[in-house]
C-alpha cells in the first residue's frame, strides 16, 4: 500500500495527460465544425459547474475551512487568469493553429514558470551553480524549439489536411497558444497561495468553474453578437462541451490541486510530453492534420528543453530535503549524549539548566507586576 500510496501523483498524472489529449482533439474537432470558441468555452464551464458544486457541497465537513477576502481575491485572480483568459485564448489558437502545435506549446510551462518565478523573486540563480545553467540552457531550448514550431514549419512529412489554414493565421494560432500557456504558468504559480489560503480542492475547484463560467459568459456576451452562435447545432458540440466540462475543467482542476499540493507546481509538467505524443498520432489520424519537419524537430527541441529545466529544479528539492535544522541536529546530539552517559550508569550533566536565568527574571518580573 505504501508504494501504491507515493504513486498515486504519477498515476493521477498519467491519466490527466490522456484526458488533456482527448479534451484537445475534441475541442479542434467541435471549433473545425464551426462553434463559437468564446461560447465553447462557456459552456465547458458551465457544466463543470453543474457536476462538481454538488459534489463539493454534499462533501463538506461542518467547521471545515472557510474562504476570507483574501482567498476570494487569490481564487478570483486565479480562475480569471488560468480559467477564462486561459481557454479563451488557448481556443482561438487551436483553431488557427493544430492540435498537434497546442500541445507541444505546453511543454513551454516550465520554463516561462522558471522565468516568471525568477523576476518575482521566487527563484534565484547562481551562475556558478550547474543546475541553475541547466535551468538557463533548457529555457533557451524550449523558447528556440517554439519558435522553430511557429515559423520554420519545413518539409510536410504527414497528411494533406482538408482543414488548411493560411500562414497568418498559422502564426497568430501560435501567438495566441503562447499566450495560453503563460496563463497557465500564472495559474501555476498562484496555486502555490491558493492552495494554502484555502486547501479544500474539491470546493476550489467549484469555485474556479463557477466564477469561469460567470467572467467567460460576461466576455461572450460583449464580443459575440450573433445570438444563434449559442446554439449547439451537432452531437459532437454537445459530446465536446459535456466532456470537456466534466473531465478537462472539473475534475482536471481538482486533480492538478491536489498534485500541486502533494508534488509542487512542476511535477506535472513532467508529464506534459506524453499528451504532445497522443495527440500528435491521433490528431494525425482522425483529423488528417498535417506534421511538418520544422514543427517535428521544434517540438523535440521544447521536450529535450523543459527535462533540462525539470532535471535544474529537481535539484532545487533534493538540496531542500538534504537540509538540516542546525537546532534539530544539537538537540539530537544533546539526547544521544545523555542516552549514552544514562546506559553507562553515569549521571548526565547538562550543559545549560533546563530553566535558565533568563526564565527566572521573567517570572520574577511578572511576580513584580502581579504584586
Amino acid at each position: 500500500m505504501g508504494a501504491f500510496e507515493d504513486s498515486k501523483p504519477a498515476l493521477a498524472m498519467l491519466g490527466m495527460q490522456f484526458s488533456y489529449a482527448i479534451v484537445s482533439l475534441i475541442t479542434r474537432a467541435a471549433l473545425i465544425q464551426g462553434m463559437s470558441p468564446r461560447v465553447f468555452v462557456v459552456y465547458r464551464q458551465a457544466i463543470a459547474t453543474v457536476v462538481i458544486a454538488p459534489l463539493a457541497h454534499f462533501s463538506r465537513k461542518s467547521g471545515g475551512t472557510a474562504m476570507g477576502l483574501r482567498s476570494f481575491c487569490l481564487v478570483f485572480s486565479a480562475s480569471l487568469i488560468g480559467v477564462t483568459i486561459n481557454q479563451n485564448v488557448y481556443a482561438e489558437g487551436l483553431y488557427l493553429a493544430s492540435s498537434s502545435m497546442a500541445s507541444a506549446m505546453g511543454n513551454l510551462v516550465p520554463a516561462i514558470t522558471f522565468v516568471m518565478a525568477f523576476l518575482i523573486g521566487l527563484e534565484k540563480i547562481n551562475i556558478r551553480s550547474f543546475r541553475s545553467i541547466a535551468k538557463i540552457v533548457g529555457t533557451v531550448i524550449c523558447v528556440s524549439g517554439a519558435i522553430s514550431m511557429a515559423l520554420l514549419r519545413g518539409p510536410k512529412l504527414l497528411n494533406t489536411t482538408i482543414f488548411e489554414s493560411g500562414g497568418e493565421d498559422w502564426l497568430l494560432g501560435c501567438l495566441l497558444i503562447f499566450a495560453s500557456t503563460f496563463c497557465w504558468s500564472i495559474w501555476l504559480i498562484l496555486q502555490v497561495p491558493v492552495t494554502a489560503s484555502y486547501p479544500n480542492h474539491l470546493s476550489l475547484s467549484a469555485w474556479l468553474c463557477f466564477l469561469a463560467t460567470l467572467q467567460s459568459g460576461i466576455l461572450t456576451l460583449f464580443l459575440e453578437k450573433d445570438l444563434d452562435a449559442w446554439k449547439l447545432h451537432s452531437y459532437l458540440e454537445v459530446v465536446g462541451c459535456l466532456f470537456t466540462g466534466i473531465i478537462g475543467s472539473g475534475i482536471s482542476f481538482f486533480v492538478q490541486a491536489w498534485v500541486i499540493s502533494q508534488r509542487g507546481p512542476l511535477f506535472s509538467a513532467m508529464f506534459n510530453p506524453l499528451c504532445t505524443v497522443i495527440v500528435t498520432i491521433l490528431a494525425a489520424i482522425f483529423l488528417h492534420e498535417e506534421i511538418y519537419t520544422g514543427s517535428l524537430i521544434g517540438a523535440v527541441a521544447v521536450i529535450i528543453g523543459l527535462y533540462i529545466v525539470l532535471w535544474g529544479k529537481a535539484k532545487d528539492f533534493i538540496k531542500e530535503e538534504d537540509r538540516v535544522d542546525p537546532k534539530l541536529e544539537t538537540d539530537e546530539r544533546q539526547t544521544s549524549k545523555i542516552t549514552i552517559e544514562e546506559s553507562r550508569g553515569v549521571e548526565p550533566v547538562l550543559e545549560e539548566p533546563l530553566l535558565s536565568d533568563k526564565s527566572n527574571d521573567i517570572e520574577e518580573s511578572s511576580d513584580f507586576h502581579k504584586k
